[in-house]
């Protein structure tokens, strides 16, 4: 698989929508985390990330413009003990709690599709970052309509054990601007990480299209002492 520049891959695309990466930090010291969202409505852009114990949650910034909240207030990530579930709307609980429960990362979706947005149809992606002695795993799931066609959820699960240091995969929800918005195809890109939390932070943000970004969260996770960083940014602030 052909290694990506970051910055490149979305500088090159106005408008992904909401994306993931999991992976390894350049010294091979910290497991990494990102979520971004984006915006083209007034109501997608009314939103910031707020920390909360062990994650995150959507927030509205301005209350009184809040419309329909179904789709966009939500936990983007959460902590189950040494796991960190990471997605684009309320199946973080749904994984969170299948979990708790027994269930593998991928039973615990399958009862869930994609988003009822019609015609976008937008895919549900998820990613799960497991801690282990020597390391950390990797799982990443979108679920979406077929082409388009909301009759059949196509469910496509990729698991990658013990990233390389300076590697990350990379799903997001749309493959670019449109209308309807297209969904993401193909497997995880495979991107290269740079630097300490606040350089690929700030890579990730200045390299988001200006006017449809709306916020970033980015955890630097100690893969000895389970100790982390996290930086948010927030256009709203």
């Amino acid at each position: 698989m052909k290694i990506r520049s970051l910055k490149r891959e979305l500088a090159g695309n106005s408008y992904p929508g909401r994306g993931i990466i999991l992976g390894k930090s350049e010294d091979g010291r910290s497991a990494v985390v990102a979520y971004f969202i984006m915006g083209r409505s007034e109501n997608s852009r009314n939103r910031i990330f707020v920390e909360e114990e062990g994650g995150i949650r959507t927030q509205a910034y301005d209350p009184s413009k809040l419309e329909d909240p179904s789709l966009i207030i939500y936990a983007p990530v959460r902590l189950l003990d040494d796991m960190l579930i990471v997605s684009n709307g309320d199946q973080t609980d749904t994984i969170y709690d299948g979990m708790r429960a027994g269930k593998s990362f991928e039973e615990a979706l399958r009862k869930r599709c994609f988003e009822p947005d019609a015609p976008n149809y937008t895919p549900r992606i998820s990613g799960l970052l497991e801690l282990e002695e020597d390391g950390c795993a990797i799982s990443l799931s979108i679920l979406k309509s077929h082409n388009g066609n909301p009759d059949q959820c196509d469910r496509q699960t990729y698991c990658y054990d013990k990233p390389f240091a300076g590697e990350g995969y990379f799903i997001h929800t749309y493959q670019s601007d449109g209308d309807p918005l297209p969904s993401y195809e193909g497997e995880p890109t495979l991107l290269t990480l740079t630097g300490d939390i606040d350089s690929l932070a700030e890579e990730i943000w200045s390299s988001l299209d200006e006017d449809n970004r709306v916020s970033l969260f980015v955890r630097y996770i100690n893969l000895k002492d389970k100790s982390s960083q996290t930086r948010i940014i927030n256009k709203n602030s």
